[in-house]
């Protein structure tokens, strides 16, 4: 090799088990004194790429020769200088300029981004040198590297197959340490089981989800001692490591009670910009704090008072964090809000820090409650709403003929269909065709639907909102001999959807998944839309609906068990709702497992689950 300076260098970077991960590289240079304060800074990135690397040549010089580039690149990257390393190397990496050691540069040049953080950036040069230089001496650690770039970009599914790539009784202590060090990371359950069932024989992969799901705050619950037991059996795991975990957790004793309350509702109220655009816009927050308002009258009639302090966060986390700053927030019962993903994650973070049980109102996003007991979901989020599904389709439908399963590219719409998926299969049933699309373009939708067994197919699940997508696979559906029309599980929107008739929905072979669905015939529906009346003078929305519910549900809790009813509501079992279905946070969920399944039967949509 002509570059053994850098293997200690390399080493370094990778030999986990001692030594920190890249992600903390920046801060701890490999060889040589330490690097400049600003070496990890985001000015470093403007600063990776100059037209020549300065420690090189003076202006007016001749051009230095690609060798002393290329050493004077590998000082640089032994002495911290990962910038001024990176725009040496490069250059000389591409197969443009001929270099006998490109695959060498090529490396060290991905070394250089990944200690600079630029984990995209560094996972180019890896793609260049595996295709332009597949005989490469040291490709293993090239992927070894790689595989931890796609760790830290959160990409699990690739990491684990670059990874699997590495030749057997090559790097095997390394790239066990790897997963080590970052699957614990991984908070999403559905991804978990997509792993598991790619690479069941993965033993370090398999100790990670053990680990996982007996951590004290983890998602683990009695309902997994089945799959726990049997990786302990199949990859001789320590039991006794595992023996108290996944039994019922204690219920703690209840704060003192109070006669009040107060809650901050955290919102992007946008009070600085009165336009009537933004007044627009921000309808649904002006929809769903005047349903908490009503709440809390509603919750004063009952003997069960609350104070609600409102608080504009902007729709940035600037402002947010301002507001988080103020003293008086740390002395809140309940915190609500925000309805962004970025602030919702700063305010969980001050939740748990703080512990104040947090509520986000709107969002379906399983990932911000995960690893934080202080943190809730006031809706079910789309695993959840892919896992209750499938139970529900595997009962209804039967599991003895496959399902087919279509989905959005989007985010929501993939985590079901992941979370669908492992449900069904694990309770026995199987998938013959999973398929993809963009609702947006015709060629996409034509693509998901060509060559399907529909007449072979037990049911047809649908995961989009879209009201393209609805009557296009609704018509799909409909292409089967009636005979041998498989049923159809799709979203409760296509009720909503002015593209589709009542009559084309109706009929005991169709069902939606309705998260928040709303009897307007309920007694306690109507009596919340005769109050909303009276104060708004405006029929309520769907949004004030959520506020309602909210507030009602969290704040009977606060009354019954005081500020830390987390244990109490993972024993209570299901409440009834006044607007929608109910709450339900069973075994330490911390998302609301209430998700209604209903068809439409004539003009009228019913629950049947």
């Amino acid at each position: 090799m002509p570059f053994a300076s850098t293997r200690r260098f390399r080493l370094f970077c990778l030999l986990l088990g001692a030594l920190p991960p890249l992600a903390a590289a920046a801060q701890a240079p490999a060889a040589g004194p330490p690097a400049k304060a600003g070496a990890a800074k985001p000015a470093a990135k403007a600063a990776a790429k100059p037209d020549v690397a300065k420690p090189v040549g003076k202006a007016g010089a001749k051009p230095t020769p690609p060798d002393a580039r290329y050493r004077a690149g590998k000082a640089l990257l032994d002495q911290g200088q990962y910038a001024a390393a990176l725009a040496a190397l490069e250059p000389l990496a591409q197969p443009a300029a001929r270099f006998a050691h490109a695959a060498d540069a090529a490396y060290l040049a991905a070394v250089a981004n990944a200690r600079l953080r630029q984990w995209a950036d560094a996972e180019q040069l890896l793609n260049l040198l595996r295709a332009e230089y597949p005989a490469y001496p040291a490709l293993p650690e090239a992927l070894l590297l790689q595989g931890q770039v796609s760790l830290e970009q959160g990409d699990y599914d690739t990491a684990l197959k670059t990874l699997g790539a590495i030749p057997a009784g090559k790097l095997d202590a390394e790239r066990d340490a790897l997963k080590a060090a970052y699957l614990p990371r991984l908070n999403e359950r559905a991804t978990w089981q997509r792993l598991l069932r790619r690479s069941p024989d993965d033993a370090a992969l398999a100790r990670a989800y053990a680990d996982r799901l007996a951590a004290p705050i983890g998602f683990g619950t009695e309902a997994d001692r089945p799959q726990l037991d049997a990786l302990i059996d199949k990859f001789h795991l320590d039991r006794a490591r595992y023996a108290g975990a996944l039994a019922p957790r204690p219920v703690a004793h209840a704060a003192a009670h109070k006669t009040s309350y107060n809650v901050a509702v955290l919102l992007p109220f946008e009070l600085d910009d009165p336009s009537w655009q933004k007044l627009r816009k921000n309808q649904f927050v002006t929809d769903l704090y005047a349903g908490l308002r009503l709440a809390q009258d509603s919750l004063q009639r009952a003997g069960h008072p609350v104070q609600l302090f409102a608080y504009d966060t902007g729709a940035d986390t600037l402002k947010l964090k301002q507001v988080l700053a103020l003293p008086e927030l740390a002395g809140m019962d309940l915190l609500i809000g925000p309805v962004y993903k970025a602030g919702a994650r700063l305010l969980g973070r001050y939740a748990q820090e703080h512990q104040i049980v947090c509520v986000n109102p709107l969002s379906q996003d399983g990932d911000l409650v995960l690893d934080n007991p202080w943190h809730f979901l006031n809706s079910p989020s789309a695993a959840t709403q892919g896992r209750l599904a499938a139970q529900f389709a595997a009962a209804a439908f039967g599991i003895g003929r496959p399902a087919v399963l279509l989905h959005e590219d989007a985010r929501d719409e993939t985590a079901f269909a992941d979370t669908y998926q492992a449900t069904f299969e694990a309770l026995g049933g199987k998938i013959s065709a999973r398929r993809r699309f963009n609702p947006d373009a015709d060629e996409s939708l034509a693509a998901a639907s060509t060559g399907l067994d529909l007449a072979g197919a037990g049911h047809l699940v649908v995961a989009s909102d879209s009201r393209k997508a609805g009557p296009y696979f609704l018509g799909v559906q409909r292409s089967a001999p009636a005979a041998a029309r498989p049923p159809l599980l799709a979203s409760g929107a296509w009720l909503d959807n002015p593209r589709l008739d009542p009559g084309q929905l109706n009929g005991p072979g169709t069902y939606f998944v309705q998260p928040k669905f709303i009897d307007e015939g309920a007694p306690g529906y109507r009596r919340f839309r005769q109050l909303y009346l009276q104060h708004q003078h405006l029929p309520p929305s769907p949004y004030a609906g959520q506020g309602y519910d909210l507030l009602l549900f969290f704040g009977a809790a606060l009354a019954q068990f005081g500020p830390a009813f987390q244990p109490p509501l993972a024993t209570e079992g299901a409440a009834p709702g006044a607007v929608f279905q109910g709450y339900d946070y069973p075994n330490g969920f911390r998302d609301n497992q209430v998700v209604p399944i209903t068809r439409l039967d004539g003009l009228d949509v019913r629950v049947v689950k």
